[in-house]
């Protein structure tokens, strides 16, 4: 079964976050590019420190992925053991301690159909999916913007994109905050800015 926006299928979903967890405000993300070790991480970190995991999978191309939440202390260490046990499988990792809500509502990729003319739309092109959630997150708390969608690794090659909107000057705003802090990261893939696109976009975001 594929959600619709609009009346075109969505079949391509992100990794499914566990809903019976509280989710608290931190959260910690470990990617590696080993399925095995992803698993052995995922061990290590649950013995580790008192977190519970909204995912722990394999995405694509073959990589592992596992975020977690808890406690600012709990997820820090749980991040430090993860780290440690993926030596030189290690993708990515983040550390959030106070993560912007509408990313943990794009992670469960539950937007709606989008209503009306858009002024902006700004869009996030990264090569690891902990960069393009650090980058989410910053872009959210930089101006007066909103997400509507946040895609990770499944589908895409192992890449990872948001797409923002809001008002024309917010969003590039946003856009240049998130793409100076993925220039720094070495993970930035491509990103733009279009100011009043055409209405029939909507239908594809």
């Amino acid at each position: 079964m594929s959600e619709t926006n609009g009346s075109l299928p969505r079949n391509d979903f992100n990794p499914a976050l566990r809903e019976d967890v509280e989710l608290l405000p931190t959260i910690g993300l470990i990617e590696c590019c080993s399925v095995a070790r992803g698993i052995e991480v995922a061990d290590g970190v649950l013995w580790r420190a008192s977190v519970e995991m909204l995912f722990a999978s394999p995405v694509h191309p073959g990589k592992y992925v596992l975020l977690f939440t808890g406690s600012v202390e709990d997820v820090r260490q749980g991040l430090d053991r993860g780290v440690e046990l993926a030596q030189g499988d290690l993708v990515d990792r983040l550390y959030l301690p106070q993560v912007h809500p509408q990313v943990l509502v794009g992670l469960r990729r539950r937007g709606g159909h989008i209503q009306g003319r858009l002024d902006a739309i700004g869009v996030i092109e990264t090569n690891t999916v902990a960069s393009a959630l650090v980058a989410a997150d910053l872009s959210l708390k930089t101006a007066t913007v909103d997400l509507l969608d946040l895609r990770i690794a499944n589908g895409l090659g192992g890449k990872s994109f948001f797409t923002i909107t809001g008002g024309v000057g917010d969003v590039r705003s946003s856009v240049a905050a998130a793409v100076r802090l993925t220039t720094a990261s070495g993970t930035l893939a491509r990103d733009v800015v279009i100011a009043q696109p055409h209405p029939e976009l909507a239908r594809h975001l």
